[in-house]
């Protein structure tokens, strides 16, 4: 999946090559649980596993499949639904775990899926296609709160700015299109130099966030994927922007056994019973030739853990660093 709009090779995997050695030899049952285009589980079941479950929220994702899923028979299942319930939709123990956090490339590239903040299309942003729109949050939500979601979800500096241009400009008529919220946006901050990315881009990442609660679900994907791995299960996460990858990089270090630091997000904890080990000291990223390949994993991260015996159990989002937004309702 993609942090960032490129427009260039659209369903190019990140990381698989680095994702697959890292937790070779690839054996067993594995659980894709961001299936998407389907690159990470094809790459998996050609590197030996023999069985992969592929869990996606987008049915356009598992429909696409069905042009080429049969070719695998009953080594490749599909299930729609969210990561977060990834035990669940198993049903049994898994040797490994991945998940590609973020919007796919190939959601980006269908502007009536309202993602893309250079492509016009309706202001939507659901990956499953159900629920509470962009458009609904933009043009309900307080001031406070849409200021709270791009500070929180987006780190977006001018937070407070655009969440007033927001407010001023829905009040002249409802905000519908991807390229109407841009332009809102981008009349608020500094125009970029070249090379610089687009003024829009925290604001639709943050908004998108909210919407499909990513970082609720990360969290309980996370949990889920610990009751699920047998010992000696791999989980590998790919992240895009560091938010998640504080999420995922503190989960692992907490279930290592490693204390925690405390951060602005995180009070400082005691050290656990280590119900995961780290095979590598720090995240892979995507070499040279990676990215002249494909320059979308430029932001891409891979971390990578290995299931002990140690009982499974809750984790506390606010020990992960997880943002949280206060609910305030609406205007």
């Amino acid at each position: 999946m993609a942090a960032a709009e490129t427009g260039r090779r659209p369903h190019i995997p990140v990381l698989l090559r680095p994702l697959l050695a890292a937790v070779a030899p690839v054996s067993g049952v594995w659980l894709d649980g961001t299936f998407g285009a389907g690159g990470y589980a094809r790459g998996l079941l050609e590197a030996g596993a023999d069985r992969v479950i592929g869990v996606d929220r987008d049915p356009l994702a598992l429909e696409m499949a069905q042009d080429w899923a049969g070719a695998y028979g009953d080594r490749l299942r599909l299930v729609a639904g969210t990561f977060s319930q990834l035990d669940v939709h198993a049903g049994e123990p898994l040797d490994g775990v991945v998940l590609d956090l973020g919007v796919s490339s190939m959601q980006l590239d269908q502007a009536d899926r309202g993602f893309s903040f250079q492509k016009d299309g309706p202001l939507d942003m659901r990956m499953s296609q159900q629920g509470e729109s962009a458009a609904d949050l933009v043009n309900e939500a307080s001031e406070e709160t849409l200021a709270d979601i791009l500070y929180h979800y987006g780190e977006e500096r001018a937070s407070r700015r655009i969440a007033r241009a927001i407010v001023e400009a829905r009040a002249a008529g409802p905000i519908t299109r991807t390229l109407h919220l841009a332009e809102i946006v981008a009349r608020c901050l500094p125009r970029p130099k070249p090379g610089q990315m687009h003024p829009a881009t925290r604001s639709f990442q943050a908004i998108r966030i909210a919407v499909n609660a990513e970082f609720s679900e990360l969290v309980e994907g996370l949990e889920a994927a610990e009751r699920a791995l047998k010992p000696g299960g791999r989980l590998a996460v790919v992240t895009f922007h560091s938010l998640e990858d504080r999420i995922v990089k503190r989960f692992l270090q907490l279930r290592s056994g490693g204390e925690g630091q405390g951060n602005r997000y995180a009070p400082e904890t005691r050290a656990e019973a280590a119900r995961f080990t780290l095979p590598l000291r720090r995240a892979i990223s995507p070499d040279e030739a990676e990215l002249a390949d494909n320059p979308r994993a430029r932001s891409a991260r891979l971390r990578v853990g290995v299931r002990t015996d140690a009982p499974a159990g809750p984790v506390d989002p606010q020990v992960l660093g997880m943002p949280l937004i206060p609910k305030k309702g609406r205007r």
